[in-house]
């Protein structure tokens, strides 16, 4: 429920008054007895869906935007007599005043949006470089990045350039700045005692996920965006629902400078496209979920003016996002690739240290190193195989080989096979015991 409060402006109230009437509002109205611009003070309660409609027909009836409308949430209202005001006004949905003042609420002033942004980054990047997910999901919740994004998509079915254009700005440049931030802080503690000397990045599971974007992360990009636009216009759980819109931007962006500061340009491009295309998906959501809302400017040309700019907005981020997209397809199908081809080399090498020819050799276990990345560029693939073999027993010379072949002919891609062999003890037919010996290696010529 809400409580609005209006000054009517001198020579307005029979026609403010009258407006409510037609609504069936109760209201109580004070004199004014401050300067001489308003004469009298009415107050009325409305529930939230209803704050929009009658303050159309205030403004109608002449109160005007240089006049005083407060609308306040109350706590609890007393009376059987507001049954009939709240089922006429059902809905869920905040008005347009008030979701204009949360979007400019939610968007903080630069000084503290810069402040939290460089935390945030900051601790996402430690999080990113120690594998710590925990350390990650604490960046999100001080990331500031759900204001920008709401405000921007409020301006535009709004028509309110200036907040349209501040959110733009405060998104770009927030990105950026993250991307830089992370950039620096990775290349400060890079060669210290902070982070081993041969750190891979590619092989940390927090950075890998993020340079490996697919279709899914667009779904997470949407559904961040949906979700933030509901939880403002029905007043629910914004705050957990920020958390996820910065977790689609802040640890890509993260990962991006991480890349630079490793000089690995694959993972900054990789990333950066992670970002953009969350960046997109999200904003692209919000914008359409206000839209269909229902909200819109009072005027009618301005009406004309917002419509235009949703579908030219539109327009262009799905433009934008399907560019994009391109990366995301040959990402999601080189994973695919990728993935297949692991399965199928590892049961092709079990299959052959299986055959009769090798009756006195024992799979152990195969690791694949074939990213990706390895699948667009065109890299070969790398398999390692262990292999067990009894006590003074020499294995043939042409193991490796055999086995490239064979994974070569079943999967068809280039691929390079290592064997290594430790030596087995055994007590009996069916028990077999390891002991680590030396290994012996054998590459394929």
């Amino acid at each position: 429920m809400r409580l609005v409060q209006v000054m009517i402006p001198e020579g307005r109230r029979d026609s403010v008054l009258a407006a409510l009437d037609g609504q069936d509002i109760d209201y109580a109205v004070v004199e004014e007895t401050g300067r001489g611009e308003f004469e009298a003070l009415v107050s009325f309660p409305v529930p939230p869906s209803g704050v929009e409609p009658v303050m159309d027909d205030l403004r109608a009836a002449g109160v005007e935007g240089d006049a005083y409308t407060i609308v306040l949430p109350t706590e609890t209202v007393v009376s059987r007599r507001i049954e009939k005001l709240t089922e006429r006004y059902s809905g869920l949905r905040i008005s347009r005043e008030e979701l204009m003042a949360r979007a400019e609420d939610l968007a903080p002033a630069l000084s503290t949006y810069v402040a939290l942004l460089i935390l945030s980054t900051v601790i996402a990047t430690t999080g990113l470089l120690l594998d710590s997910t925990a350390t990650i999901i604490g960046a999100m919740v001080v990331a500031p990045l759900m204001g920008p994004a709401i405000s921007t998509s409020v301006g535009t079915v709004i028509d309110n350039t200036a907040m349209y254009r501040r959110g733009v700005a405060l998104q770009v440049a927030g990105l950026l700045l993250a991307i830089v931030i992370a950039a620096a802080l990775a290349a400060l503690v890079r060669g210290t005692v902070l982070v081993p000397p041969d750190l891979e990045i590619r092989q940390v599971p927090q950075i890998a996920e993020r340079t490996n974007p697919n279709f899914l992360s667009l779904f997470l990009a949407l559904g961040s965006g949906v979700a933030g636009a509901i939880s403002i216009f029905r007043g629910a759980g914004s705050a957990l629902v920020g958390v996820a819109i910065a977790v689609a931007l802040v640890p890509p962006a993260a990962t991006a400078g991480i890349g630079i500061a490793w000089l690995d340009f694959g993972v900054a491009v990789t990333a950066t496209v992670l970002v953009l295309v969350n960046l997109l998906g999200i904003n692209l959501s919000a914008l359409l979920v206000f839209w269909f809302a229902g909200y819109r400017p009072p005027e009618a040309a301005a009406a004309d003016h917002a419509r235009a700019a949703v579908r030219s907005n539109t327009i262009r981020i799905v433009a934008g996002i399907v560019v994009l997209s391109v990366v995301l397809a040959a990402v999601t199908f080189a994973s695919y690739q990728a993935t297949t081809f692991e399965k199928e080399a590892t049961a092709e090498a079990e299959a052959a240290l299986g055959s009769p020819e090798y009756d006195r050799l024992d799979y152990v276990d195969a690791e694949v190193d074939y990213s990706p990345a390895d699948v667009l560029l065109g890299r070969p693939a790398s398999v390692e195989v262990v292999v067990g073999r009894p006590a003074g027993y020499r294995p043939p010379p042409d193991v490796a080989s055999r086995l490239d072949r064979r994974i070569t002919d079943a999967t068809g891609r280039e691929t390079g096979v290592r064997v290594g062999f430790i030596e087995e003890q055994r007590s009996g037919v069916a028990d077999v015991s390891r002991s680590v010996g030396q290994r012996a290696l054998t590459r394929p010529p």
